[in-house]
């Protein structure tokens, strides 16, 4: 049999060595679950993905609010900048487009098979989830275009 260990004091009574008994199965119980715990990768796998899908998320949504700033600031910068006779021209140009795209949005919809609108629909839906990242890039072309443009003319 095993001997008690040597720093706790050895029963003097039944009682006490119940006691005894019941804490060290206490403890092993404790020990046994900490080491089913440490073995379990699965668990600790899921564990780990799980804080890292949160980690990422967070940071996802710092850069998309970072995003945001940066497209406000890159579209004031760019409106602040346009000449006036520019901004009309733009505005004119973007009723042409609006007034052109329902025309064509019209055709399309009287000519179009079936499964060919319901994939454009689709890409309209994603669009329309993506309208941040769209704005973004649509904002980064034309400050992109009007600076090589000013750079052009020098």
């Amino acid at each position: 049999m095993t001997q008690p260990p040597h720093d706790e004091p050895t029963a003097s009574s039944p009682e006490q060595l119940r006691e005894q008994v019941e804490q060290t199965r206490q403890e092993l119980g404790e020990t046994v679950e900490d080491l089913a715990a440490k073995t379990d990768v699965k668990a600790r796998a899921q564990e780990k993905a799980t804080a890292l899908k949160d980690q990422a998320g967070a940071k996802a949504a710092e850069l998309t609010g970072q995003v945001k700033v940066k497209a406000a600031e890159a579209a004031h910068l760019v409106q602040d900048n346009l000449p006036d006779p520019v901004k009309d021209k733009a505005t004119a140009a973007a009723e042409q487009v609006k007034a052109k795209a329902g025309q064509a949005g019209q055709v399309w919809q009287d000519k179009a098979p079936e499964p060919v609108r319901a994939k454009a629909q689709q890409g309209v839906e994603v669009a329309r989830d993506n309208r941040t990242a769209l704005i973004v890039a649509g904002s980064v072309a034309v400050a992109a275009w009007l600076l090589l443009r000013r750079r052009g003319r020098r």
